[in-house]
């Protein structure tokens, strides 16, 4: 088949790297991680996030840009752990709203962001999983990450606000919208099939298929 490149976007916890391993597997496919333990500031910046808040997303932004990078020279079907978007779109700026990143270092990170934004192909689809409060706080739990312990409700709302102002407003992609709080694809196998059937009428009809 043509080469085929899906990234999947959400909130803290909301499923991105089980959908990512599960489609990957399913249609032989490369999947691509979230770094999040490689970034050095992470553990500091939930201790600290006003002092680490830059420091932690120009990490994001540019190993992002790097993997966004070598994804679109790929061949075959890529599937992506989050995008570059939403570091700069969404978590980004929710740390510049919330007073954690300051003005001059907001301005020097858009500048970079629009022009990456300007020179990197978009993604044939963006699926984007929607989380309630209650079903990300369930799974921060479970997930048992102690740096994620204590991030407080306010921070998780203002993502999920954001996502959603995003989903509605993104132009560069194709977004496919998928409530992820009654959804569970490995207790009902079923469920995965209207995932990919959803995935396949979004993309025009393209079957994920080697």
């Amino acid at each position: 088949m043509d080469n085929l490149f899906i990234a999947i976007a959400g909130n803290i916890s909301a499923g991105k790297s089980t959908l990512t391993k599960i489609l990957a597997e399913k249609f032989h496919a490369k999947p691509v991680y979230e770094p999040v333990s490689e970034n050095p500031y992470l553990a500091d910046f939930y201790k600290d996030m006003k002092r680490w808040a830059f420091h932690s997303q120009m990490f994001f932004l540019s190993q992002r840009l790097k993997d966004h990078y070598l994804l679109s020279k790929e061949k075959g079907i890529i599937i992506q752990d989050r995008t570059i978007y939403e570091d700069a779109e969404i978590f980004a700026k929710n740390l510049f709203e919330r007073g954690f990143i300051q003005k001059r270092d907001w301005d020097v990170y858009q500048s970079f962001y629009e022009t990456i934004l300007n020179l990197l192909p978009a993604p044939d689809l963006i699926i984007y999983l929607k989380a309630s409060l209650p079903t990300v706080k369930k799974r921060i739990k479970k997930r048992g990450r102690e740096f994620e312990q204590k991030i407080d409700e306010k921070y998780l709302l203002d993502l999920n606000r954001l996502y959603e102002d995003w989903a509605k407003s993104f132009k560069k992609a194709a977004i496919l919208n998928i409530s992820v709080d009654n959804l569970n694809y490995i207790e009902d196998p079923k469920k995965l099939d209207r995932v990919v059937e959803l995935i396949s009428q979004k993309l025009g009809g393209r079957q994920m298929l080697l």
